[in-house]
Formats: C-alpha cells, sequence, structure tokens
C-alpha cells in the first residue's frame, strides 16, 4: 500500500511539473518541456531539463503553452504581457490590464521571457561603465652581445557599442632603440630606430537603421619624422553597408580640421630646418570593414583618405590592417600593420610611416 501511494505521489509530482512548464510542440508532433526563452519570429529557444537550451525554427512550431508571462512584441509597436497560448493560426495573450489579445501567429516580432525582456530593456539605456569590450597587446624583444637592441610595441582598443551609438578609443605605440658594441677602434653608439604613438576615438550615433552620424579625434606624435603633435578633429556621415553579425561594412564623408607641427631639424645634408606648423581644413572619406573568419579570428581593415581643400594636390593617407585570434576566453594572438602616408613631409624625411605590431592580446569586457 505504501508503494503504491509512493508511485502515485511521484507521478502527480513528475504530472504537475509537465503542467508548470512551458510546452512547445511542433508539426511533426515532437513536444518540448521547459521555460520559452526568447523568439525573432524565425527561431525560437526553449531552455529543457536535460537538452539544455533548444533553438527551434518557429514555422515548425505547432502549438505553444507558457505558464510564465512572456512578453509579445507584435508589428505597428504593439506588445503584450502575459501568459501565451497558440490555436488555428492564432497567438492569444493573456493581460492582467487588458484582458486577452490575439493577433496571428505569423506576426509575432519578437518573444522574450521577463529575464531577457529585462536584459533587452537593460541595452537601450545602459550605463556608461556597461557594454565596454576591451585589449591589450603587448610585443617586446630584446638582444644583446654583438648586437644591443630593445623594441617594445602596445596597443590598446577598447569599444562600446548599443543599439543607438558606438564609441571606440585606440591607441599604439612602436619604439626601438640600436646600440652597437664598443670595439678598439670605434665608441659604442646608441640610436633610436623607432618612436611613433598614434590614439583617438570616434563617436557614432545612428539616425536610421543605415545611416549614422560621427564625430573623430586623432593624435599622432614621430620622433623620426619631427612631427611633435598632429591633431586631426572631424565628423561626418556614416553609411552601414553590411551590417551582420559575421561582416559589418562602413562608408564615411565629412570634413576635418588637422593641425601638425614639425620641430626643428638638420637635414642629412647639414642644412638646419626651422620648425613647421600646417593647419587646414580638409575632406573625410573612409572606409572600414570587420570580418569574424572562422570561430577564433576577427580580421578588421581601415582606409582613410584626407584631401587639403586648399590644395587639391596635397592629402594624407592612413591604412590599418589587423587580426585577433583566440586562444581562450581572454587571451589571443593580435596582429596589426598600419600604414601613414603624407605628401609635404619636412625637407629629407619621407613621406611613409609604417607600424607592424605582433603580440599577445588581453581582452576583458564589462
Amino acid at each position: 500500500m505504501f508503494k503504491l501511494r509512493l508511485i502515485l505521489l511521484l507521478s502527480i509530482l513528475a504530472l504537475g511539473c509537465d503542467l508548470f512548464a512551458d510546452q512547445v510542440t511542433l508539426k511533426n508532433g515532437d513536444r518540448f518541456s521547459g521555460s520559452i526563452e526568447k523568439s525573432d519570429g524565425k527561431t525560437l529557444v526553449i531552455k529543457t531539463e536535460f537538452a539544455g537550451e533548444v533553438t527551434i525554427q518557429f514555422s515548425a512550431i505547432q502549438e505553444i503553452q507558457s505558464t510564465a508571462p512572456l512578453h509579445v512584441d507584435l508589428p505597428d509597436g504593439k506588445s503584450a504581457t502575459g501568459p501565451v497560448t497558440t490555436s488555428d493560426g492564432n497567438i492569444t495573450v493573456t493581460t492582467t490590464a487588458n484582458g486577452t489579445v490575439t493577433a496571428p501567429t505569423s506576426s509575432v516580432v519578437t518573444l522574450r521571457s521577463a529575464a531577457e525582456q529585462a536584459a533587452y530593456e537593460k541595452t537601450l539605456h545602459p550605463g556608461f561603465k556597461n557594454g565596454w569590450a576591451a585589449g591589450a597587446n603587448v610585443g617586446f624583444a630584446l638582444t644583446g652581445g654583438n648586437s644591443e637592441t630593445e623594441n617594445l610595441a602596445i596597443a590598446f582598443t577598447a569599444d562600446r557599442k548599443t543599439l543607438n551609438d558606438h564609441l571606440g578609443l585606440y591607441t599604439n605605440s612602436v619604439y626601438a632603440r640600436n646600440a652597437t658594441a664598443a670595439t678598439f677602434t670605434t665608441p659604442a653608439t646608441t640610436s633610436t630606430t623607432a618612436n611613433a604613438v598614434q590614439g583617438g576615438l570616434r563617436y557614432d550615433r545612428n539616425i536610421g537603421a543605415r545611416m549614422f552620424v560621427f564625430g573623430s579625434a586623432d593624435f599622432q606624435t614621430d620622433a623620426l619624422q619631427t612631427l611633435d603633435l598632429r591633431s586631426v578633429l572631424g565628423g561626418g556621415l556614416g553609411y552601414h553597408a553590411i551590417k551582420s553579425d559575421l561582416t559589418t561594412l562602413d562608408f564615411l564623408a565629412g570634413i576635418n580640421y588637422t593641425r601638425e607641427k614639425y620641430g626643428a631639424s638638420v637635414t642629412s645634408g647639414g642644412v638646419p630646418v626651422d620648425s613647421i606648423t600646417n593647419s587646414f581644413a580638409a575632406a573625410t572619406l573612409g572606409e572600414e570593414l570587420m570580418h569574424k573568419w572562422g570561430k577564433s579570428t576577427v580580421v578588421t581593415q581601415k582606409l582613410y583618405i584626407f584631401p587639403d581643400f586648399n590644395d587639391a594636390g596635397q592629402y594624407r593617407a592612413t591604412f590599418n590592417l589587423g587580426t585577433v585570434t583566440k586562444l581562450s576566453k581572454w587571451l589571443g594572438w593580435q596582429n596589426a600593420f598600419g600604414d601613414i602616408y603624407v605628401t609635404n613631409p619636412p625637407p629629407d624625411k619621407k613621406t611613409n610611416d609604417i607600424l607592424l605590431t605582433t603580440g599577445l592580446n588581453i581582452t576583458f569586457t564589462h
């Protein structure tokens, strides 16, 4: 008798758990029980006890029954929150304030559990400290003996993206020094072969599904080019030509104000050159590409051209190409190549400056 009561009690508990779980029935007769998490109208995610999260094609669903309230978004900005049932091609939401709301199941835009809805609303108005993804890259090389060299490369990027805007920060630097050992006939010498720093930020604000406005500020120094500081402040319009999880392609156009100061120097011919200061307005024409290659590698590429409004034959161009390959959740391998071209460098200075860095990348999010 005791065994019979125990079996009956366990059966009631199992039936009760099944009754109080969300149910998704497919057109082929399969049924999933658990907690419905979300749907974008194309797929539905339900968390089951034994199979974890299961993603189902929305078109394959015959019936939905939820015991917990779900937030349902419908066309024309309409929404309803409450337990959900479907039948005869319609979805019915039993709300506490407005009774039942019925609409065609095919018209569902999104469907979210209470937890998913709270997370979604948080993305609409995130705190400034939230939503950041950043990475730091450090590379160092040292030799000694007959050849004494020091090379240090540091790069840092940070991005904060929301549904409405994007803020990106970056900085990178390269320093290299070469020393020759003293001999019986020549003294030891030390020379700096690279000493350049770049940094800046850009803010984008969406004004439509594809269009956005942007403002940017970029700064650069280069000791070997005697560039004390180049400041570029600009802004304009951008267009998302491709916008997906795997690939983004943006085109940008606008104007900028550039001010650059070159320090006094001496040419290879021994001719002294006074400091030079240039200030001018220029156009901003740019293109940026991001592509996720496989499961662990992200490729980024940027190309900008800045034609001088005062002299059509003078311009500056920048090209950057980088890859980050994840080795673990927080550790990766990063490569970065950059080329800065100017048509009017100081006398006896080259038009191109190339920066190449490689090393370990440490990522963190907040």
